[in-house]
């Protein structure tokens, strides 16, 4: 009989749910059960495809095409799973098959109504998603705070599921314990929260609060007696420099015994021994790199997620801390790039649709060809690099992307012709899991070392084969193509120490056991 776990959060949205349900998720896969988490989503969009950045950070890419929240990444990082778009579930998705069924008269003339028939359909997709992962437990984050409108029916759907069978389920609920300026740490926030919680039909197995510092024993006492919990399960989530480090605090307060007793279920073994050899490593670091990422959303660090991560897996791999200096584009078309980039020691420039920036994008670019700085371009960022070097080494003036410049005159990247006839947003996306063929002898080659690697896309836009000979007589090497469509994937420029870019999302792929290619290479040529 599969278990699940339900976590669900309080006080304010931000504190940490998916990395909470992450490194439960460690904990049990470390106590030898498999899992599968699953995160609820509250907006009314069917995905987070066509949100901005700076409303909800960066959209996660899965295998299967799926565009959805930050969190899913720290299930994969976390949990080295390759997961879908079924595991994360909104309310967008769910009205929409609701309605549609209701259309195709599915419903036999019922009135359709939130109970049953969009929590049954909440309660559907979990359990499509048990049935097939076939995991010993089902995580299921449910975002946004107690109390959100958008978030009452899937709490309300996992009552139901609770109620028809109680002790296969398990409830955390993670709330913020505040500091006052006067070092006082505040229970109330917490006792209102689970109030709430109470309210809708469910009373929390655990607490998890969110503290600057570790609470005390009658921190603890407090909040068990106002919560309804036993003292052992108020656990402390208290602000760490690693954020890897998590489980092994949770571990250290006896996390996985509470789930596995609750749940009725006895250790398969015991074995974190790896994780913490992987923190201890982290904390030893001694040599320092430094790192510029050149994008239009560099204030906001939550839109490059993955890429902060992939960077710090890399750093491990190589021994040495990364230090990553965010650069706004903007900030170099008004002030050049000198004064930005004159004390890194590596460069990346990363995704981000839309004309803003990019002439930044493209200086910068230029910059570390002629100073040989080690450059990784992702994406957005292989088209900024094939117009700087179609525009200063072919000299093609005019070289541009018809994404921004329509009708330019020199459309080194540009849409297929069956991409163009698709007027539907959306409906020229090369989105999810797509085959690269490498080329050997390159340096793609040489860091992945096999000759074909699959990695995951979101984007419009292609390298124009039209110009592509003129580029590689200039220097440029195309290193990877699709095998199918023959589309570029890969280019690099071999008289560089380290110049090389992706047409893919290489950062979705990087765990902290087994960091990506591009940003291990990129790393090594930073360090030398």
């Amino acid at each position: 009989m599969q278990k699940f776990i339900v976590v669900t959060g309080g006080v304010l949205s931000g504190l940490g749910k998916g990395v909470t349900t992450a490194c439960i998720g460690k904990i049990l896969q470390s106590q030898g059960f498999s899992v599968v988490p699953i995160k609820f989503d509250g907006y009314v969009n069917r995905d987070a495809g066509t949100m901005n950045p700076f409303e909800h950070g960066e959209v996660y890419v899965t295998d299967d095409g799926g565009e959805i929240d930050l969190d899913l990444g720290h299930y994969e990082r976390f949990l080295n799973l390759d997961l879908g778009k079924d595991n994360n579930i909104t309310n967008g998705k769910v009205y929409g098959s609701v309605i549609e069924k209701e259309r195709n008269g599915d419903y036999l003339g019922k009135t359709v109504q939130i109970i049953p028939h969009v929590t049954d359909e909440i309660k559907r997709r979990i359990k499509f998603v048990a049935k097939k992962s076939k995991a010993d437990i089902v995580l299921i984050e449910i975002g946004g705070t107690v109390g959100d409108i958008e978030n009452m029916v899937c709490i309300e759907a996992v009552r139901q599921m609770k109620q028809q069978n109680p002790e296969d389920f398990l409830f955390i609920h993670l709330t913020l314990v505040p500091t006052l300026w006067s070092g006082e740490q505040k229970t109330k926030p917490t006792q209102r929260s689970v109030k709430d919680l109470q309210g809708l039909g469910l009373q929390p197995d655990i607490v998890v609060c969110r503290v600057t510092r570790s609470l005390n024993k009658s921190m603890k006492r407090k909040i068990a007696l106002f919560c309804s919990v036993p003292d052992d399960c108020v656990i402390s989530n208290p602000d760490i420099k690693l954020l890897y480090e998590l489980p092994l605090v949770f571990e250290k307060q006896g996390m996985s015994n509470i789930v596995l007793k609750k749940l009725g279920l006895k250790k398969k073994k015991k074995d974190m021994k790896g994780w913490s050899r992987l923190v201890e490593k982290a904390k030893g670091l001694k040599k320092e790199i430094s790192i510029g990422i050149v994008g239009k959303y560099a204030h906001l660090e939550d839109a490059y997620l993955s890429i902060k991560e992939s960077l710090y897996h890399a750093g491990l791999a190589n021994d040495c801390k990364v230090r990553i200096k965010w650069i706004e584009a903007e900030d170099i078309e008004e002030e050049g790039a000198e004064k930005h980039l004159k004390d890194i020691n590596g460069m990346i420039v990363p995704g981000g649709f839309g004309i803003r920036g990019t002439e930044g994008k493209i200086k910068a670019i230029e910059y570390a060809r002629e100073n040989n700085v080690p450059f990784l371009g992702i994406c957005y960022g292989l088209h900024m690099a094939i117009i700087e070097f179609a525009r200063n080494v072919c000299d093609m003036k005019n070289a541009n992307t018809s994404e921004n410049v329509k009708g330019t005159k020199c459309p080194v990247i540009d849409l297929m012709e069956e991409q163009k006839k698709i007027k539907k947003l959306g409906g020229t996306m090369r989105l999810g899991a797509y085959e690269c063929a490498l080329k050997k002898g390159t340096l793609a080659y040489k860091l992945y070392k096999k000759t074909k690697i699959s990695q995951r896309h979101r984007h419009r836009w292609e390298v124009n084969e039209k110009y592509v000979k003129q580029l590689e007589k200039n220097g440029l090497v195309v290193s990877g193509r699709n095998p199918k469509t023959g589309l570029v994937e890969i280019v690099e420029i071999p008289s560089k120490k380290y110049f090389i870019a992706g047409q893919f999302h290489p950062e979705f792929k990087s765990r902290p056991e087994e960091p990506e290619p591009l940003f291990d290479g990129l790393v090594k040529a930073s360090l030398k």
